[in-house]
């Protein structure tokens, strides 16, 4: 029996078979709700033709289902529930295990691959504290829009909602955070399940899928035969965008006075790099990219603004607040970005082209609403705007671009010279970018280092630049950066985190260096919180509650980071002058056997600028501390 994202049957009959509710997806996919049948398996998801039936347990069905959806490296940690899967898996040719040290890692892990290659990243865990480990990655990859399944145990069919060891209900704690889960307590439904989990996470807005198999699933004998087709009547993603909306969003496009596209991370989930740069060439309009978007055009490109929202370029936040229309791109309207809603871009048209319906409208109101894949619509798009253009001419945007220019000349991204002796944050990022150059990856923890390395990393390219955008995971860049060289080996991969973030999941140092994974880690070591710091500096009378990690500055160093890099194997370095940034990066970029650890020691006085406070108007910008741009210049 399969059952889809609600809690665990209760105790009694509902536990031995009794149909339970059906499947339920996220409304952006699906708009029905599956009736269950008289066998208990959704009337929603049909059976399908099959390929001739092989006897295997079901922990063998299991890899070999793996291997059929292509699967070439799972990331996990084997345990009592699960561990009937381990033993075929070994057997493998196909699939690769990499054994990470904690769940969290396997996750983060598994969407860090996801990221760097597009593909639907895989992650195991046993039942009860080994799932409920994984909540936290499952939850970031539901946020950033990540294709990830997730694989855990569970305890034996009879035993469901006995409390038995290590029970925990999986399916009903990662309801709300799954783009769809499952529960397998039938090891005939396994092939069927698992071709389902990698479609759903895969296809329409990506996302994380959890498939929760019973031991006795695992441990009894049953037929692979690997569907041929998959029917899954209440999914039905729309890639295809309406005609009419895109010729309503080209008329609009090509007769604004003062456009701008603003640029989400759809952009880059939906691959549609080569597109946009064609949109935003034929439109002349300026673009902004999200933090989630970085990558998506080129930060070389002349109409390129930078990055919007709360730590953004002025010039892109300026010239969301003065638009006449915004071409929202795979975008969210997320508070980050918009600041105070009510004030955001207040006398801007809306067009706001998505793959998800949920999500237009839900904070923005929209003029012109498009759904579809954003590879398809910019397109589409792209010709109608040519056709508009041809019939009424180009628009005059000499004016907007004067004073976009303006924005970019009086507040371009720059940062003070820290006067403590220790060494510009913002410096050592930025040469980190230049020194490796546009072909790296470069993947952030979340604080002050995240925003930083957002704003002076110059990237070109998609799939370069890895963060925890909408869940702000601390402990995210280690395992996601080793999950990224898996996933794209030929590329350096830069994790770049704080001294915080760093001890969450450094333990993953220890899988790198066991299974030849040589990412390289830059630790901007601020000795604190940094942006928790930040914060009490300027709002609570600079009382820093709590914030000190007394990793870096003054005598004590607990950890000492080159010592801790050193026992798990990696090469350990140590930065504490401006004059040895450079050569200590370029020694770290020569050694490609093993992982490297910089522990870079900065200022921790070091801000992160511009800034709009959380829940101010976006004209509030402030450029630096207690500076803020004049508007009534352009009016």
């Amino acid at each position: 029996m399969v059952q889809g994202q609600h809690p665990a049957p209760p105790r009694g009959d509902a536990a031995r078979g009794t149909p339970t509710p059906g499947a339920r997806m996220r409304t952006s996919d699906a708009a029905v709700t599956a009736r269950p049948t008289a066998i208990g398996r959704p009337a929603a998801i049909a059976r399908t033709p099959v390929r001739t039936a092989e006897q295997v347990s079901g922990a063998a069905s299991i890899v070999r289902a793996l291997e059929e959806s292509g699967v070439d490296v799972v990331f996990g940690i084997p345990g009592g529930a699960v561990l009937p899967l381990y033993d075929p898996l070994m057997d493998s040719t196909k699939v690769r295990h990499i054994l990470v040290r904690h769940e969290q890692g396997a996750g983060h892990a598994a969407s860090g691959y996801a990221h760097a290659t597009g593909r639907v990243g895989v992650c195991i865990a046993t039942s009860g504290p080994g799932a409920t480990n994984l909540v936290t990655p499952i939850a970031d990859a539901n946020m950033d829009s990540i294709p990830m399944v997730a694989i855990t145990g569970q305890v034996g069919a009879s035993m469901i909602g006995t409390d038995a060891f290590q029970e925990a209900d999986i399916v009903g704690i990662t309801h709300p955070i799954t783009k769809h889960n499952f529960l397998v307590t039938d090891a005939d439904e396994i092939p069927r399940v698992i071709a389902e989990a990698f479609h759903i996470a895969s296809t329409g807005r990506p996302g994380p899928v959890l498939v929760d198999i019973a031991k006795s699933a695992m441990q009894a004998n049953t037929s692979f035969s690997w569907p041929q087709q998959l029917e899954l009547p209440g999914y039905h993603p729309v890639t295809k965008p309406h005609a009419k909306q895109i010729r309503e969003a080209a008329r609009l496009l090509a007769t604004s006075r003062r456009p701008v596209l603003y640029i989400g991370g759809g952009a880059i989930r939906s691959g549609a790099a080569a597109e946009l740069r064609r949109l935003v060439d034929a439109s002349g309009a300026p673009a902004v990219t999200t933090l989630m978007a970085r990558g998506a055009l080129p930060d070389s490109h002349p109409q390129h603004l930078g990055m919007p929202g709360m730590h953004g370029t002025v010039p892109a936040v300026a010239a969301l607040q003065k638009a006449d229309l915004i071409v929202a791109l795979g975008a969210r309207f997320d508070d980050r970005v918009t600041g105070k809603l009510s004030s955001f871009a207040p006398h801007a048209t809306i067009v706001h082209a998505d793959i998800d319906p949920a999500e237009i409208g839900k904070n923005r109101v929209v003029d012109v609403p498009i759904v579809g894949d954003l590879r398809e619509i910019i397109a589409d798009l792209v010709p109608a705007l040519a056709k508009e253009h041809a019939q009424h001419g180009k628009p005059d945007l000499e004016g907007w671009w004067r004073q976009i220019n303006d924005w970019r000349e009086t507040f371009p991204l720059g940062y003070t010279e820290p006067d403590d002796g220790h060494l510009a944050p913002q410096h050592v990022i930025q040469r980190i970018g230049e020194i490796s150059g546009p072909e790296s990856i470069f993947v952030a923890g979340v604080g002050q280092h995240q925003m930083w390395a957002a704003q002076f990393i110059k990237y070109e390219r998609p799939n370069s630049w890895l963060n925890s955008g909408g869940l702000g995971t601390m402990g995210y860049s280690v395992p996601a950066a080793m999950g990224a060289k898996v996933g794209a080996p030929e590329r350096t991969v830069w994790a770049i985190d704080g001294d915080g973030c760093f001890q969450m999941t450094n333990q993953e140092l220890a899988t790198c260096t066991i299974n030849e994974i040589p990412i390289k880690v830059a630790i901007i070591n601020n000795s604190s919180l940094g942006m928790v710091r930040q914060w009490q500096t300027l709002f609570y009378d600079e009382r820093y509650s709590n914030t000190d990690l007394h990793t870096g500055h003054g005598t004590a160093r607990i950890p000492d980071f080159v010592k801790l890099a050193d026992a798990y194997g990696a090469v350990g370095l140590r930065c504490e002058t401006k004059g040895d940034v450079d050569a200590t990066i370029k020694r770290a970029m020569e050694i490609n056997d093993q992982p490297v650890v910089i522990d870079f020691t900065v200022s921790r006085d070091a801000m992160v600028w511009p800034m709009v406070t959380a829940g101010v108007s976006n004209d509030e910008v402030q450029y630096a501390r207690g500076i803020s741009p004049a508007w009534d210049r352009e009016e």
